[in-house]
């Protein structure tokens, strides 16, 4: 989630891998054995570059090795590890949860932009803007225990599915970067989503998914508070805004909740741009990557003028940058898992 439609949509969402014993260290120093640890991409540029860094920075002696400790990677999420499109996936939640909750509000067919939502005039609910969508986030996000809300998202995840693939949204996962997050976990690399997306959502099928537990999950969020519910100890949802972890804030999160400057990171769009950079004006090596959606027959092509992951100004600035534009269709052999 990147543009401004997605911060406040889900930023409105309010929604290791090493080991501890004391050889974990001397194992994660050393290159992937795996003969293709990343057998998803295709032979070329995108694929060598990758292997090139993580075999420079993982190798005692390299002038370019980097420490365990320093190894930080942050990937954004939406459009990055999974799709976006047509819209983004917490934003088809917070729809259904509206479908759900209707009955327990009959004042939502007259008042919009719940009335527009149900009837399936979504060019009326978008036509409402970025209130609009905070409302109906806040409206489905807030008013429960943490707990209930992730296993509403996880119930989610196992009935709902996408309008065009069919498949279940956490499905919708890109083979590619999955092994991309494995190949450096195996390497001595600490792997975290740094997301617009609320973190609660995200935080319910994350590690299932990617193999990224929940206290390695950089979202936006909502306010909680803390309740004694007959004699249980409580984190309720409130439907206030805490922290927008999209664009400039990013970074900002990265330093809160991590403290340490990442060496590698991925992204897919200009909501990533301040996160990639500073990544990569950071001293000794760095990488930084972005996935261009080039693929409208596996998945969808989209950048420039899309309002879901608009990819404009990361486009014109990222050979400058040094960043690794990855072209989807030519770079990858599959999208989703088979």
């Amino acid at each position: 989630m990147k543009n401004g439609l997605l911060a406040i949509l889900i930023l409105a969402s309010i929604s290791l891998m090493c080991s501890c014993n004391n050889k974990a260290p001397d194992i994660s120093q050393k290159t992937s054995t795996i003969a293709d640890p990343l057998s998803s991409w295709n032979e070329g540029a995108s694929k060598t570059s990758i292997i090139d860094f993580v075999t420079k920075t993982t190798k005692e002696g390299s002038a370019d090795f980097i420490p365990v400790a320093d190894r930080i990677a942050c990937f954004d999420n939406d459009g990055c590890l999974w799709s976006e499109q047509p819209l983004y996936f917490q934003l088809a939640f917070a729809i259904d949860r509206v479908k759900a909750m209707a009955p327990e509000h009959p004042e939502w067919k007259t008042k919009q932009p719940f009335k527009a939502l149900l009837e399936g005039d979504m060019k009326t609910v978008m036509a409402g803007g970025e209130h609009a969508l905070l409302e109906i986030v806040m409206t489905t996000h807030a008013g429960m225990n943490v707990d209930e809300f992730s296993k509403l998202v996880k119930d989610w995840m196992a009935t709902a599915t996408h309008p065009k693939t069919g498949k279940h949204y956490n499905e919708m996962i890109y083979q590619p970067m999955v092994e991309l997050l494995h190949y450096l976990r195996d390497n001595g690399y600490k792997t975290f989503i740094v997301s617009g997306g609320g973190v609660d959502f995200m935080r319910a099928w994350t590690e299932e998914a990617y193999g990224i537990p929940s206290d390695q999950v950089i979202g936006s969020s909502q306010k909680v508070k803390y309740e004694v519910i007959n004699g249980k100890g409580e984190l309720i949802k409130l439907p206030e805004l805490n922290f927008i972890d999209d664009k400039e804030g990013k970074p900002v999160g990265i330093h809160q909740y991590i403290g340490k400057r990442p060496v590698f990171t991925a992204g897919n769009s200009d909501g990533d741009y301040a996160m990639l950079q500073y990544t990569t004006t950071g001293s000794g090596p760095r990488f930084g990557i972005i996935v261009h959606h080039t693929d409208s027959t596996r998945e969808v092509a989209y950048d420039r003028t899309s309002s879901i992951g608009r990819l404009d100004k990361g486009l014109d600035d990222g050979v400058a940058n040094k960043w690794l534009i990855v072209d989807m269709m030519k770079d990858w052999k599959v999208v989703y898992p088979q």
